[in-house]
């Protein structure tokens, strides 16, 4: 007679290999099939701005490189730092802003309306060390799959706030 332990393990061993159990798994962690990003709607303070891709590409550019884990690579990343971008449309850190910059969060959203948050002071380099971009190319070359624009950040082990196709950033300040 079989014990117990000895026969949940050899009923349930099928279902640990059964390949579509694995296909389950490997789908959990594909994307969704979404419109590619073009542009960028850009809003700060109730103002809402259209940023293009002609308009990233005449900002400073920064690469910056990362691991990804979904796919198991180094990846390098170009494109505008996000308090760059933020500062010229408007929201440049200063005596003026600090307290808004405490305050207040950063959302960002794709086209498959995939969204994420970032307390202001996460994507400011006088605050935090790591980089935040909105980023344009992959290792010198489209971005393929995710768009024409991407948010990047450089201190997150995992991707997932990470943006695909974006095309929404959204800058909100609580108060007091």
């Amino acid at each position: 007679m079989l014990s117990t332990r000895l026969f949940l393990a050899l009923a349930l061993f099928p279902l640990v290999l059964s390949p579509s159990l694995y296909g389950q798994a490997v789908a959990q962690h594909a994307h969704a099939k979404a419109t590619l990003s073009t542009q960028l709607e850009l809003t700060l303070d109730g103002k809402s701005s259209t940023i293009t891709l002609a308009d990233l590409a005449a900002m400073s550019q920064k690469t910056v490189k990362v691991h990804n884990p979904h796919t198991q690579k180094d990846e390098s990343y170009t494109g505008v730092a996000l308090s760059d971008l933020l500062a010229k449309y408007g929201f440049a850190v200063g005596q003026s802003t600090h307290r808004a910059m405490l305050h207040g969060y950063l959302a960002a959203e794709g086209t498959d309306k995939y969204w994420v948050l970032y307390s202001l002071t996460e994507i400011e380099p006088s605050e935090h060390e790591a980089d935040v971009i909105v980023a344009t190319s992959l290792d010198g070359g489209s971005l393929g799959e995710d768009g024409q624009i991407k948010l990047i950040d450089t201190a997150d082990r995992r991707p997932q706030r990470w943006v695909r196709n974006l095309t929404t950033l959204r800058v909100v300040s609580v108060g007091d």
